[in-house]
C-alpha cells in the first residue's frame, strides 16, 4: 500500500505502533521524526525505515509531504 500525506506546519503525527513494516520519503517539507527513542531532523530527499511494532510519529516543522509504503503483512 502506498501513502501521501500532508501536513501543514506544526501538525503532529502522534506516536503509535503497527505490525507492519514502513518506509516513508519525504517529497517536501520539515520533520522531526521519532521512531523508539531516537529522534532526528528530515527534510526534503531523505527517507526512513519503521521496523513491525516500532513506536514512531512526526512533527511537521515546515509543511510538507510524507509518502508511506507498506508491504503486504505476513504476520
Amino acid at each position: 500500500m502506498l501513502v501521501k500525506v500532508k501536513f501543514e506546519k506544526d501538525t503532529i503525527g502522534p506516536l503509535y505502533k503497527h505490525p507492519h513494516t514502513q518506509v516513508t520519503s519525504l517529497e517536501t517539507g520539515t520533520f522531526e521524526m521519532t521512531i523508539g527513542d531516537k529522534k532526528k531532523i528530515i527534510k526534503k530527499g531523505d527517507g526512513f525505515y519503521v521496523p513491525p511494532h516500532a513506536i514512531h510519529g512526526v512533527v511537521c516543522i515546515k509543511a510538507g509531504l510524507l509518502v508511506d509504503v507498506f508491504p503486504p503483512n505476513t504476520e
